[in-house]
């Protein structure tokens, strides 16, 4: 009795490791949060648009999310009120994401269309979903 006890505390345990999440995955997560975040507290009229990689191919997601992270750089808050918190969000988003797959990508962050920085966001986000 005892050693079928002792067994089924070792599944258990091994299947809830099988079943936890990466932290890779959970990184990934939290950063697509914050780019949701962000979303709410940035100011989109007057203000520059920025480019935004669109469906870009598995080589150039390295590029494509350099790109979103140099844009960033470039948004606004939408007023004094969220200065902080806009500050913050935005610091989250500058640390590297994802390595250089060392593969050449053709295109470029000039070469992709430049859009208003709500969708600048909502590319992001949905670049995110597809890394995640």
């Amino acid at each position: 009795m005892e050693r079928m006890i002792i067994f089924c505390m070792l599944f258990f345990c091994s299947s809830m490791v099988l079943t936890a999440p990466s932290p890779k995955g959970m990184k990934y997560k939290q950063l697509l949060k914050t780019i949701e975040c962000l979303q709410d507290i940035v100011k989109d009229k007057d203000v520059e648009l920025l480019h935004t990689p669109e469906n870009p191919q598995d080589e150039c997601l390295f590029t494509a999310v350099t790109c979103f992270q140099n844009g960033t750089l470039k948004l606004q808050p939408k007023d004094s009120q969220v200065q902080s918190k806009f500050n913050t969000t935005v610091n989250i988003l500058r640390t590297p994401i994802l390595k250089d797959s060392g593969k050449q990508c053709e295109s470029t962050c000039e070469s992709y269309e430049k859009k208003a920085p709500k969708a600048f966001l909502r590319s992001f986000a949905k670049l995110m979903k597809k890394v995640i």
